[in-house]
């Protein structure tokens, strides 16, 4: 079996019927009928069972759509490191952010592409967690993360941490001496709530600490929704600073908290021991240059 038939086998288990999949492969019905037929003659195993128009994976299909799906993206990256000695600069920037994500990460991706405009980009948004999942199966090659996190197996370049301020809809009238955690108990509170995050307990255990209970009417994990939710002065929110800075236009406004102890902390992420792709390392250098 070679790499060619992995190939075939992948768009088959993804498709789940052979004419979607050739398709997919630019080519026609019958020889990719034909090679996975050859595939399960030659391994002496049923790797797929038709069901009506779809095709299902056996336990034995599924074996090999993993390891197919590894062995492909090793030589993706082979090649991929063999390229880049050649040429240079030429590669792809593949990287995560977490849901709440790091506010100077767009000016430093213009920064990148003038020094590096040869080179395409997958930025992809989900929680610290999913993100973790994605740099080990080989999606993305690098994530800024909320931290801590358990990351015994990444590298770790711990960014600038970010105050919280308190957020309002522009009715409010705040008081002269400045917002304390005493002063923000007093009004209803709608607080982030991001899985893997772990914001809301973190805001929680600000009020706890100084003997206080926070007031929290609702928690909202789409930071859109939640800023047009405060807007409409419904409630007040606790958000980390670069949440002011990436959603702005909303009829808000925001206070420092004096006695704050809470930061957001972050860090730019990789694992250890594996192969970074040029595109990836230019892009570590970058944010060790910047010190963000």
């Amino acid at each position: 079996m070679d790499i060619r038939q992995l190939r075939y086998f992948i768009a088959i288990a993804e498709e789940k019927q052979i004419t979607a999949a050739a398709q997919r492969l630019h080519m026609t019905q019958p020889p990719l009928g034909q090679q996975l037929k050859h595939m399960e003659q030659e391994l002496g195993v049923q790797l797929v069972i038709r069901n009506g128009k779809v095709l299902e994976l056996t336990d034995a299909g599924q074996a090999l759509y993993k390891h197919a799906v590894h062995l492909t993206r090793l030589l993706e990256e082979s090649e991929n490191e063999v390229k880049e000695i050649g040429m240079g600069t030429r590669g792809k920037l593949t990287i995560g952010v977490n849901t709440l994500s790091s506010a100077p990460l767009p000016h430093l991706l213009r920064i990148y592409k003038t020094r590096y405009p040869k080179v395409t980009y997958k930025i992809q948004q989900s929680e610290s967690l999913q993100l973790l999942r994605l740099i080990r199966e080989r999606s993305i090659e690098l994530a800024i993360v909320r931290l801590p996190l358990e990351l015994s197996d990444f590298e770790v370049l711990k960014l600038q941490a970010e105050p919280f301020y308190f957020v309002t809809a522009k009715t409010f009238t705040p008081v002269a001496h400045g917002i304390t955690y005493a002063d923000i108990q007093r009004y209803p509170l709608i607080l982030p709530s991001c899985e893997g995050l772990g914001l809301y307990q973190s805001i929680i255990d600000q009020f706890t600490e100084h003997g206080l209970h926070a007031n929290v009417i609702g928690e909202c994990s789409d930071i859109v929704t939640l800023m047009e939710w405060v807007s409409s002065g419904d409630g007040a929110t606790i958000v980390p600073e670069s949440i002011l800075h990436l959603h702005r236009g909303y009829d808000i406004q925001s206070f420092a908290i004096a006695e704050n102890q809470l930061k957001f902390a972050t860090g730019l992420i990789w694992l250890k021991e594996r192969y970074l792709t040029k595109a990836a390392q230019h892009f570590i250098e970058l944010i060790k240059e910047s010190r963000i």
